[in-house]
């Protein structure tokens, strides 16, 4: 059964290859999805995989790349109020 989470991190994530070493992440452990920076310094994720992996994804996404000192990482089901085909792992632009 696949299941789909958004993700908000905080702390110093952006300007530090966050959500390219995200996409990395994702791809190692077989989930699909995007990331985005946010405005407010924040970076958001929607990720679509089976339970275990969302765990793993969840858990690196916590500790992020060496650079990242991650503060907060909120996890929240996504009901699909933002449609994608969830055909792979990408980078979105900022919003």
């Amino acid at each position: 059964m696949k299941l789909t989470r958004r993700l908000r991190i905080t702390g110093s994530v952006q300007g530090i290859g966050y959500r390219q070493a995200m996409c990395y992440a994702a791809a190692r452990l077989g989930v699909t999805g995007w990331v985005r920076n946010r405005a407010d310094g924040s970076v958001e994720a929607v990720v679509h995989g089976d339970a275990q992996a969302l765990e793993a994804f969840i858990a690196w996404a916590r500790r992020g790349p060496p650079a990242a000192r991650v503060s907060g990482v909120e996890v929240s089901d996504d009901l699909g109020q933002d449609p994608c085909d969830y055909a792979g792992f990408v980078c979105r632009p900022t919003e």
